[in-house]
């Protein structure tokens, strides 16, 4: 079997495109739809969706909130329980293990137990001095607690809270503690052993271990029988409004809520899926759990203690919001409705105006506007001869201005015709210098007049700089020197004309001129990254601090009212130019050092051979 992967690839495309179709047609229908509707259904939709919907997600939010915080209380408060219920019954066995613990201490008591005695006579004599010299006599009954002592000493007689081991010998308990590897241990069981003799009822024993003092190989145990009764009374007294249960494993051993079942077998817990709590602990071996079951979490209550928050959010969310929006919708609504009724008479002779305007907001201002418009369309209905004729005088203005061009270009005409020939004049008598003096000054005047454009590239500025300097050292002699240094790629970068020779005519004024001895003027055009970088350095006079700060804010901030005022009127031209052409981002630096000289430094965006966006704001 094979596939035509191709066939799948393109019926893909197919689908894709087909469903981007629809997509785009259904969204032109909605946009269609949407600018059909009226205004006010629009806000009544803005308020739907940009206020009702967003209470809504809100307020189920808040609500939530309040609900985890309530279980979060609860679930504190059932840690709370669960904490006093251990420590209560930690607290009941802890009274055993003490009272086992003076037992276990008593050199006296396990001395009595290992002592073999010749009869029965013998020990019930010992058994009646040792419990009046012994202070623990007086502990072997107290609080509902059984106090049995075994050992393994078969001269013992049975009874008055003393037993041989192999009485208990097949007791679960004694095998309980045997085979623990504490001295002491809990046990909670159920005897029935020695049914129907005895009444079959759950039991809660302390055992210990009686081996301190190891004189023979005698086996000694402490059995303390508590009060099972009196434990689960104290649990019920806490009178906590959840169900409580004290569990080991599956076996319910004690609760708060049922009947007192202790003459029956433990029974197992069935109610695990609704525990909200558990607390796990270990006491003297015995592995136990208290579970409490979570309450009744009643929603209403919720709400009902959150009234007042609940009812502010209503008022915040839903009616101001509603109030403010119905007083929008009147006001733009109406008015842009007798806006809209007085566009509807636009076919009349004349324009009807609005009267009574409400409001200075947008919508007012727009019938302020359409007042101003009728009354100025009116005006203009009733004076369109006045039109004509003021059209016919912009044709003869336009004539003029057309003559007065040609005038203006036929008299350089005569201008440059008059210098040639006395540049021929000089070259005929043999005044050279005379004659490079008139070619110079002719390079410069054809620049100056020939103004078909602001913009021209550095190689053509370039030309004209180098006739400038070369017409000003038959000024200065041999007070002027000067260097141009241009980088071959720069030479077709496009520049505003005039730029660096303005630049360096303010080098020559201000620099050599005002300097006795020996000066250069340095001009550098070179490419550093993505800029041109134009440098016209002087070794001048130089200027003062509050000069070239003066300088410079010109620079930064050259407008056309700094055009009018006088001070380096030049470069301010020069760099409002550069701006307008560099949408602003040509920058500019002025260093200059008193005595030393002054460096100006223009850096503008460097124009690759295909890219334009260098003087996509020339004409700005």
């Amino acid at each position: 079997m094979s596939f035509d992967l191709q066939g799948l690839r393109n019926d893909s495309t197919v689908g894709a495109r087909a469903v981007m179709k629809n997509l785009l047609a259904w969204m032109e229908k909605c946009k269609d739809q949407f600018n059909n509707m009226s205004l006010r259904k629009k806000l009544y939709g803005l308020y739907i969706f940009c206020v009702l919907v967003p209470l809504i997600v809100t307020d189920g939010v808040i609500l939530r909130s309040l609900i985890r915080t309530e279980q979060a209380e609860q679930e504190h408060e059932m840690e709370n329980q669960a904490s006093s219920v251990r420590y209560s019954i930690s607290s009941f066995v802890e009274q055993s293990s003490a009272l086992a613990k003076s037992f276990y201490m008593n050199e006296y008591v396990q001395d009595f137990l290992d002592t073999r005695y010749d009869s029965a006579l013998d020990y019930v004599v010992e058994y009646q001095k040792f419990m009046r010299n012994s202070l623990l006599g007086s502990n072997l009954g107290v609080d509902n607690t059984k106090i049995t002592i075994c050992a393994d000493n078969e001269t013992i007689v049975n009874g008055g809270g003393f037993l041989r081991l192999s009485e208990i010998a097949e007791t679960p308990w004694y095998w309980k503690l045997k085979d623990s590897s504490l001295n002491a241990v809990l046990l909670f069981y159920y005897d029935d052993l020695n049914v129907p003799y005895e009444k079959a009822e759950r039991k809660m024993l302390f055992l210990q271990k009686l081996n301190r003092f190891l004189r023979d190989d005698t086996e000694k145990l402490l059995k303390i029988e508590m009060d099972y009764g009196g434990l689960e009374r104290n649990i019920r007294n806490m009178n906590y409004e959840n169900a409580i249960y004290i569990c080991r494993g599956d076996e319910l051993l004690f609760s708060n809520a049922g009947p007192n079942n202790a003459g029956q077998p433990f029974e197992e817990f069935t109610l695990a899926d609704q525990v909200g709590y558990q607390k796990d602990f270990t006491l003297y071996g015995e592995e136990l759990s208290i579970r409490i079951l979570r309450g009744e979490f009643n929603l209403f209550e919720v709400l009902r203690d959150n009234i007042p928050m609940l009812v502010l959010l209503l008022l915040i969310n839903t009616v101001l919001p509603w109030i403010l929006m119905r007083q929008i919708g009147r006001s733009v609504t109406l008015r842009i409705g007798r806006l809209s009724r007085v566009f509807e008479q636009v076919d009349q002779d004349t324009l009807a105006r609005i009267s009574d305007i409400d409001g200075k907001d947008e919508i007012g201002s727009l019938m302020e506007n359409y007042n101003r418009m009728a009354d100025r369309m009116n005006g203009l209905i009733q004076t369109v001869y006045k039109d004509r004729l003021r059209e016919q005088e912009i044709n003869i203005a336009r004539q003029s201005a057309e003559l007065r061009a040609l005038h203006s270009q036929i008299n350089p005409h005569f201008l440059f015709n008059a210098l040639e020939s006395i540049r021929m004049h000089s070259i005929l008598k043999e005044e050279y210098e005379t004659a490079g003096m008139v070619e110079k000054l002719a390079v410069m005047e054809r620049q100056t007049v020939d103004w078909t454009s602001d913009i021209g590239t550095v190689s053509r500025e370039m030309e004209f700089v180098e006739a400038y300097l070369e017409l000003q050292k038959y000024r200065f002699g041999e007070r002027l020197s000067y260097r141009l240094e241009v980088e071959e790629e720069c030479r077709e970068q496009e520049i505003p004309r005039l730029t660096v020779t303005t630049l360096a005519e303010n080098a020559c004024v201000h620099g050599i001129e005002s300097k006795t001895t020996p000066g250069w003027i340095f001009v550098r055009v070179y490419r550093e990254g993505q800029e041109l970088c134009i440098e016209v350095e002087d070794t001048g006079g130089g200027m003062e601090e509050d000069e070239l700060q003066t300088l410079q804010y010109r620079m930064d901030n050259a407008s056309i009212d700094m055009l009018k005022e006088k001070g380096h009127v030049g470069i301010v031209n020069v760099c409002l130019r550069l701006r307008m052409m560099t949408g602003g981002r040509a920058k500019f630096l002025a260093e200059s050092e008193k005595g030393i000289g002054t460096t100006v430094s223009i850096r503008m965006p460097y124009k690759e051979a295909n890219d334009d966006s260098a003087t996509a704001d020339k004409d700005a």
